[in-house]
């Protein structure tokens, strides 16, 4: 669903790896931090003062665990077993990005840059749902691209 009135359905992000979205992804959350030095001494009156310090980034997300998908054929989008194999098995790192990377237009957002795979939980409930969270690391500057494409 595409925005209306400056409103963003959420569904239209998603996490994706190399290009391709984390299957069945249910909610994610990219946080950006900047980290401030202190820079407080003695002839500051008491109050605290701080400059410009490292910046970083993390993302998480939370998603359906399958093996296969409703049809019982493979899923093509990334698993927890996809990212397990190439991410957490190999130690590699990967371009990971938060946004869409079909839907374009003016204003379309997306954040991208080099991360690390750093947790993977699979959670396996009694007559629920089972699913999975992992989260990621950025390793070095996290770009932000918008769209001024009418």
């Amino acid at each position: 669903m595409a925005a209306q009135d400056g409103q963003l359905n959420g569904t239209e992000l998603g996490v994706y790896i190399g290009g391709t979205l984390i299957a069945y992804s249910t909610s994610a959350t990219l946080n950006i931090n900047h980290s401030p030095r202190s820079t407080s001494n003695k002839e500051d009156g008491g109050w605290e003062t701080s400059m410009e310090g490292y910046r970083n980034w993390d993302v998480s997300c939370d998603a359906l665990y399958a093996w296969l998908d409703p049809a019982g054929s493979a899923i093509s989008n990334k698993t927890l077993s996809d990212l397990f194999t190439a991410y957490i098995a190999t130690r590699a790192s990967f371009t990971l990005t938060f946004g869409s990377t079909t839907t374009t237009g003016i204003g379309w957002t997306k954040y991208e840059g080099d991360a690390w795979l750093t947790s993977a939980s699979l959670s396996a409930p009694n007559e629920d749902t089972s699913t999975f969270s992992v989260s990621f690391q950025g390793s070095g500057a996290l770009t932000q691209t918008i769209d001024t494409t009418p």
